[in-house]
């Protein structure tokens, strides 16, 4: 009998392509993960891992087990839905994905709420980027995945995953204090041409609606300063150096010398929740979506 717990390291690794991502995937350290592939390797007789520089990659053999193994985790994923389901509440381990400022902003109430409602569930937070969250999602490495996109650039669910909607986020302008538009209530995208603009890097869907959003208005935004913490981009607006779009979520209090302004029409990015849909009559994955939605309008900031 081949160990499960083995089979997963070796799943994880051949999903995250490293020792280390697979290791902080499944909280272990990365040498505990090497232990259980060269165990498995000992159990099979196979070489399941090669040396490619400073890097490793997958052998044709482990490619195979690899893909067995993700149909197997997905009939465990089954068995415990329907034991679940027949308990008739949320219990077990939840694992759940969520870009930064959710977070930050909504997830620590969300989840001391489920804590408080239903001490049987186990409810396990990762901060990872939107895009890579739901692929997470739809390999079967984390239960749920709480990602955002834009008016102009939807974020699709891949075939066999589910979505609902959050609730929608909006987004300020922010400049220096001294900044000519700093005594504007609002302002034009147009009116915004030859600003110096602070952005989140290239890739990310913020900066992706940026440029698509300025470019529509028949000019070339110019970024001058990327990062991809909200937090870094309010203390470079701060201290004077470009101007950013920044969504309210988890943004927190402004420091004196920023200010807000309103972009008409106002930005606004929508925030989903996501799953297998063979995990969607899990109580855990329906109460967990009901609770996110039952707090938002108390966490959104109005317009």
């Amino acid at each position: 009998m081949l160990d499960i717990g083995r089979l997963r390291a070796l799943h994880a690794v051949s999903v995250h392509k490293t020792v280390g991502a697979a290791a902080e995937a499944l909280g272990y350290t990365p040498s505990a993960i090497s232990q259980q592939i060269t165990k498995l390797e000992r159990e099979t007789g196979t070489t399941l891992l090669e040396r490619q520089g400073r890097g490793i990659r997958l052998t044709d053999e482990a490619h195979q087990l690899a893909a067995t193994t993700s149909r197997l985790l997905a009939l465990m994923e089954e068995a415990e839905v329907r034991l679940e389901e027949r308990r008739g509440k949320p219990s077990g381990r939840l694992a759940i994905g969520c870009f930064p400022s959710a977070a930050r902003g909504l997830m620590p109430r969300a989840l001391a709420e489920l804590t408080r409602r239903h001490p049987d569930l186990d409810v396990r937070l990762s901060e990872v980027d939107t895009h890579l969250s739901v692929d997470l999602v739809a390999r079967g490495v984390i239960d749920l995945a709480v990602a955002h996109d834009w008016d102009i650039a939807p974020l699709p669910a891949p075939p066999g995953v589910d979505q609902a909607v959050v609730g929608d986020d909006l987004c300020d302008i922010l400049v220096p204090r001294d900044h000519p538009l700093a005594a504007r209530d609002s302002v034009r995208r147009e009116e915004l041409a030859g600003e110096r603009w602070i952005s989140q890097p290239p890739g990310s869907v913020c900066h992706d609606w940026l440029v698509r959003t300025l470019r529509a208005t028949g000019y070339e935004p110019l970024i001058v300063h990327q990062a991809g913490e909200n937090h870094t981009q309010v203390a470079l607006v701060a201290a004077g150096l470009g101007v950013a779009l920044v969504p309210r979520l988890g943004r927190g209090a402004l420091p004196p010398e920023v200010t807000p302004i309103r972009l008409d029409p106002m930005p606004k990015r929508r925030l989903h929740a996501m799953w297998r849909t063979g995990a969607a009559r899990r109580p855990a994955i329906r109460e967990t979506v009901a609770t996110l939605q039952e707090l938002w309008p108390s966490i959104a900031t109005p317009a």
